[in-house]
């Protein structure tokens, strides 16, 4: 998922020097993580849903990763944070591109992205896929808790994993909206150039006139702007379009402000995202000069 796209040191280090308020503010997001997880083991315990499995299965999975990186890599917990994140967002945006290949091979765009499709099917794979990422989620939550890797009394990272578990575990247990989260996810095409410059600057490479950090920035922007943020925006305009064929309830209203809260990221993420790419050329012009 994406995170703010500053320099290398964003986030927080490591739990040390936080204010009251942001030691609050853990402490809530840490007793929300719990009561969901509780929510999930109940859901598959007690109400026999073995369906969910695969979010327990990508909770740990990302953890075995977590623990790899840090005993083989780099125990620095920054890095190890945005090398996992990378592993989710390759392994997710290969997993949307197959599946919605799949259906557009099989079905054409036009039925694929009919209303009852995208609402009440289910493509195959995708609520494993959903499953999967989920349990990422609620990993990835636990890790910048733990690390204290964000900052701020009201943390936007935080604060964004918790309404995507809300919003994802909601819509697995009553299995409506699949689709049409996978579609949300196409935005990890995005997360993958956005962690690869993070890593990349980590490990001092930082040449902002080299040919392959244009070509990561060139890729960085076209992935931003086509699978971030023109396809949430058409994303909203569908469900806007749609609103009458939603049975009444808070599926629509779930869904609508969802959307509205990661088209208003979107923006966010893009103006951070601007104001790096403009450091980097600035940093480089100031290269050159000092060395005319």
């Amino acid at each position: 998922m994406a995170r703010g796209s500053g320099g290398g040191g964003g986030g927080g280090g490591g739990g040390g020097g936080r204010s009251n308020k942001e030691s609050k503010a853990g402490v809530f997001f840490m007793a929300t993580l719990v009561m969901w997880g509780v929510s999930v083991f109940f859901e598959i315990l007690f109400n026999k849903r073995s369906e969910l499995v695969p979010i327990i299965i990508g909770f740990f999975f990302f953890l075995s990763a977590n623990v790899v990186v840090r005993n083989f890599v780099s125990r620095d917990p920054l890095f190890v944070n945005t090398s996992v994140s990378l592993l989710h967002s390759s392994i997710t945006s290969a997993s949307v591109v197959l599946i919605l290949l799949s259906q557009w091979v099989e079905n054409g765009v036009g039925k694929m992205l009919e209303h009852s499709q995208l609402v009440e099917v289910t493509w195959p794979w995708a609520y494993q896929a959903l499953c999967f990422s989920c349990g990422y989620f609620a990993y990835d939550q636990w890790d910048m808790l733990l690390h204290g890797l964000y900052s701020g009394w009201i943390p936007s990272i935080l604060v964004h994993h918790l309404v995507l578990l809300v919003c994802f575990t909601l819509a697995l247990y009553r299995k409506v909206t699949i689709n049409y989260l996978i579609l949300t996810l196409i935005c990890e095409l995005h997360s993958v150039l956005l962690h690869v410059r993070k890593v990349r600057r980590m490990a001092g490479v930082r040449d902002a006139g080299s040919k392959i950090v244009k070509m990561e920035w060139f890729l960085n922007w076209l992935t931003f702007v086509f699978a971030r943020f023109i396809s949430h925006i058409l994303i909203t305009v569908k469900l806007v379009r749609d609103a009458p064929k939603f049975e009444k309830g808070m599926i629509l209203p779930l869904a609508l402000s969802g959307m509205a809260g990661m088209n208003l990221l979107n923006i966010f993420l893009g103006l951070d995202l601007f104001k790096a790419y403009r450091r980097e050329r600035k940093s480089e012009k100031g290269h050159h000069n000092h060395h005319d």
